[in-house]
């Protein structure tokens, strides 16, 4: 069993910067990838990132290409997201979700943080 807690959500202006943690508790860790998706009020949840947990490639959305930038410490479980030059329509609940293996889908999830940006 895994459990993953998200923090780092807030309010920010758009133009700002926020940082999203996820730590992930279980004895043994080692997942194929973490990853970050979003749900925005009325929208389906998206994918955001994601990065293997071994050789840390990272994958990202189109739209927050050159914007937010995925990591992970491996000593800690935790991935992080950095997110620069927020804009309104990144607004939304963030969820970081675990896939345990590479034919799997993510199938553990954190409860989300809220991220909303203002203008």
């Amino acid at each position: 069993q895994v459990q993953l807690v998200e923090s780092g959500g807030g309010l920010v202006q758009a133009g700002g910067s926020l940082r999203l943690s996820c730590a992930a508790s279980g004895r043994t860790f080692s997942p194929y990838r973490m990853g970050w998706f979003r749900q925005a009020p009325g929208k389906e949840r998206e994918f955001v990132t994601a990065i293997s947990w071994s050789g840390g490639i990272t994958y990202y959305a189109d739209s927050v290409k050159g914007r937010f930038t995925i990591s992970r410490d491996k000593a800690k479980n935790t991935v992080y997201l950095q997110m620069n030059s927020l804009k309104l329509e990144d607004t939304a609940v963030y969820s970081c979700a675990v896939q345990r293996a590479y034919n799997l889908d993510f199938d553990y999830w954190g409860q989300g943080t809220q991220v909303t940006v203002s203008s």
